[in-house]
Parts: structure tokens; sequence; C-alpha cells
């Protein structure tokens, strides 16, 4: 289907140049006029007759030269107008491709085959993808694995309160989101973090992965 787009672009441009130039005047048309002047007025003796003709040849001359130009111009513009073209088709499947991989990402989430925690380095390992996290995100992506081991989802309340040692009662569900946000600011790829970390309405947040792939160190 790109293909056969990419093709019926390159066959109509194609036919367009042959067109342009088949319609184009010809180049040398005023050198053939001023030649066809001398030809047919042989009985010029005046010097200042004979002098404007001859004007009239170098003329046409730089005109000729002028319009050739202006052919090669076009030429180029045609070929470039043709590349352009081609590019803007492919970039357009490009984009239609990644919304469907995206669109199938969303629907079934990202496939983590592995999920390594260090707390001793702030670093998390996904899929061997390394990611530097700060000592606080850390904690909070911690807790969210130890509570998806236990198919467990957390409000931002409970989350504040096993992070900061108080009751989740006591805590403000505000403060838990806020340590969700910045979890996912320090995972960088939105995409990923977005996907990885769910949000589950009404109930709370929990990772978006099979709990057998997680590990912790």
């Amino acid at each position: 289907m790109v293909v056969a787009g990419i093709a019926a672009i390159v066959l109509i441009l194609a036919v367009a140049a042959v067109v342009l130039f088949a319609n184009l005047p010809d180049a040398n048309a005023f050198n053939a006029r001023v030649e066809q002047i001398f030809v047919e007025n042989d009985d010029l003796t005046n010097q200042a007759e004979i002098k404007l003709l001859e004007i009239l040849a170098q003329s046409g001359t730089a005109f000729s030269d002028t319009f050739e130009s202006y052919r090669f111009v076009i030429y180029v513009l045609l070929i470039f107008a043709t590349a352009m073209l081609i590019a803007a088709v492919a970039f357009l499947v490009m984009l239609v491709q990644l919304n469907r991989r995206m669109g199938q990402i969303e629907r079934k989430g990202i496939e983590v085959n592995s999920l390594l925690i260090s707390r001793d380095q702030n670093t998390v390992y996904l899929n061997n993808f390394e990611f530097k996290l700060t000592a606080a995100a850390t904690e909070t992506l911690s807790i969210l694995a130890e509570a998806r081991m236990d198919d467990e989802v957390l409000s931002g309340a409970e989350i504040e309160g096993m992070i900061s040692g108080r009751d989740a009662s006591d805590c403000d569900e505000a403060a838990g989101a806020t340590r969700i946000k910045r979890l996912r600011d320090t995972l960088g790829n939105q995409m990923v973090s977005e996907l990885l970390v769910k949000n589950i309405a009404r109930r709370g947040y929990m990772l978006a992965i099979d709990k057998d792939v997680i590990r912790m160190v």
C-alpha cells in the first residue's frame, strides 16, 4: 500500500515534469526570430539598423542562457519536491505505525520480564535498562513493588504512611500522590512511568507488572 502510494506520487510528478517541459518555449526561439529578420532583410545597409539587429541577437543569446538556467532550476525543484513528498509519506507511515504500537502498549501495558530494585545504589533495572533514582523515588518504588508482590493496591495516604512511619489515617492523600509524581518524573520516560505505575480510580496505585518478575536487593 505504501509502495503503491509512493509510486503514484513519483508517477504524477514525472508526468507533470514531462508536460511542463514539453510546453516550455524553445530557449533559442528569440535567436531564431532575429536570424529570420536578418535573412528577410538582407538589404539592410544602415549601420544603425545593423547595430540594432546585433544587439537583438546578443539579447537573444543572453535570454537563451537565462532560460536554460530556469529549466535547470525547475528540474532541481521537481526532484526536491519528489524527495520531500516521498519523505513525508514515509514519515506519515512511521507515525501511523508508532501510534498503533502505542495503542497496543496502552492496551496491554509494558511487557516487563524483570524488575530489579537496588535500594543501596538507588537504581532500578527494568528489562535490563538501568534507571538512576533518588532515594525517595527508590523508597516509593520499593513500597509499590512489595505491595504488588502481596497483590495490594496502595492509596496515596498509605504510601505516605509507610514511608514516613505514621499511620495512614494521619497522612494526606496528596502527599502520596506527590511521591508518585516524583517517581514518574525521576523515571523520565513518560510512557514507561505512566504505564508502569498504574493509577486505579478510587483505590490507589500499583505496579502494572507480573509480581513474579520483581526482585529486590
